[in-house]
């Protein structure tokens, strides 16, 4: 997958897509200007499920109250894999909205080729609703270069463990994990052999998707590392290759599933629910999978464990917004990129419950209902966790081309020394 799946689930397609488009313009030309006498309009694009866009609509209307010489034109793709591609071709043509999303697996091949505004100074400045500060540093990821930040990230889902209480109790299991992890005492042989007890008990132990989130989270709980210095060091790290060697073992005897070639029949949300696996990594859109068909106090939340025990860093699902370098009303695409990315911004967006906000102060957003039980995990885990390695988004289509040979690793297509021989190839190709 070439983005967390936290994105693609939610990415149905857009039916009303462009109704609201239609409802959100005041006309304008390309790349922004005048839209009615004193008014200037400032495009924007997205992609995201039809809940998304109806939020977003919501913060549309509301900013255009706010800001009546301001005509927002909200622009959507209904495919993710469709949105990059058509974005870059508007860049190179002059065509490109005044504002977009970018994915944390494209952002790094934005900055390089230059498209996108460094914003610094306007965060910092007088017109900022959003200052550098107010966001943490891990989840900058590749939107910040050199010290320059060219894209703001406007929301995170962290990467966590999902637990079913009942499965775990069937296996035999009697402690639970994020009591566990409260005491200091998750660790990774801890979670391990819960998986081999739930494997025991025909069930399985983990369902993950195969994104960077759940994989580099994984190495990070055996202590290895996936870049340093510059160099991918996944393949060699011994405790990193000793993390994919159990992934590609867990694969291979059904102690793990990969959510990504399991029958839409059944699905990883439907065995999940149904207690046919006692961990679910993903993000706090899960919430809305345990709504729609399952028993909300069994299931809970915990971060990916470490080694030791100890709180660790792990992956955070980020998408950023970006101001178009060629903006031919830059003060104006600022002021909805400033304001859609602030705290009342994000308060006003995520009130649905799928992603957790990338700006301090808007906590109560997770906290509020109280669900899950541990939904502190989500916080904890954003503000120690890191998106995708800028090394790695820095190179178009390496993200996506790691995900799929580590599949064919995963699904015994290609043999586990094999794998990695060729993948330390493929990096080393990509980055020269």
């Amino acid at each position: 997958m070439s983005f967390p799946p936290t994105k693609k689930i939610l990415a149905a397609a857009l039916a009303l897509t462009a109704a609201l488009a239609t409802a959100c313009s005041g006309g304008g030309g390309a790349g922004g200007g005048p839209a009615a006498a004193g008014k200037v309009t400032v495009r924007w694009s997205t992609w995201g499920s039809a809940e998304d866009v109806a939020l977003f609509k919501t913060f549309n209307d509301d900013f255009m109250k706010r800001h009546p010489d301001i005509v927002l034109k909200m622009e959507t793709v209904p495919k993710y894999e469709d949105y990059h591609p058509k974005l870059l071709t508007q860049l190179t043509s002059k065509t490109a909205p005044d504002v977009f999303f970018v994915g944390d697996d494209n952002i790094g091949k934005f900055v390089a080729a230059g498209v996108l505004a460094q914003l610094n100074d306007r965060l910092a400045g007088p017109a900022s609703k959003s200052r550098p500060e107010d966001f943490f540093e891990g989840v900058y990821g590749g939107a910040k270069k050199d010290g320059k930040i060219y894209g703001v990230p406007n929301d995170t889902n962290p990467e966590v463990l999902w637990y079913g209480k009942k499965a775990l109790k069937e296996a035999g299991i009697t402690e639970d994990p994020a009591e566990l992890n409260a005491a200091g005492k998750w660790t990774m042989a801890k979670y391990l052999d819960m998986n081999a007890r739930l494997k025991a008990a025909g069930k399985a132990g983990s369902i993950f998707w195969n994104w960077y989130g759940s994989t580099y989270s994984v190495i990070g709980g055996f202590g290895g590392k996936v870049w340093d210095g510059g160099r991918f060091v996944a393949t060699t790290d011994p405790k990193s290759r000793e993390a994919l060697q159990t992934l590609a073992k867990g694969y291979a005897d059904k102690t793990f599933l990969s959510a990504d070639v399991l029958p839409a029949s059944n699905g990883p949300s439907t065995q999940f629910l149904r207690g046919k696996a006692g961990f679910y990594a993903g993000g706090r859109w899960v919430i809305d999978v345990v709504k729609k068909g399952g028993d909300q106090a069994n299931y809970d939340v915990v971060p990916f464990p470490s080694q030791t025990g100890e709180p660790m860093p792990a992956a955070v699902a980020a998408s950023y917004l970006a101001l178009n370098k060629d903006s031919r009303v830059p003060d104006a695409a600022f002021t909805f990129l400033t304001e859609f990315v602030s705290k009342e911004g994000q308060l006003l967006r995520l009130k649905s419950g799928g992603a957790v906000p990338s700006i301090k102060g808007a906590e109560q957003v997770v906290l509020e209902g109280g669900y899950p039980a541990h939904a502190q995990t989500f916080l904890d885990v954003r503000d120690t966790g890191f998106a995708n390695y800028p090394e790695e988004v820095a190179v178009p289509g390496l993200t996506k081309d790691i995900n799929d040979l580590l599949l064919k690793v995963w699904t015994g297509k290609v043999a586990f020394d094999q794998g990695m021989t060729e993948l330390q190839s493929l990096v080393d190709g990509k980055i020269g």
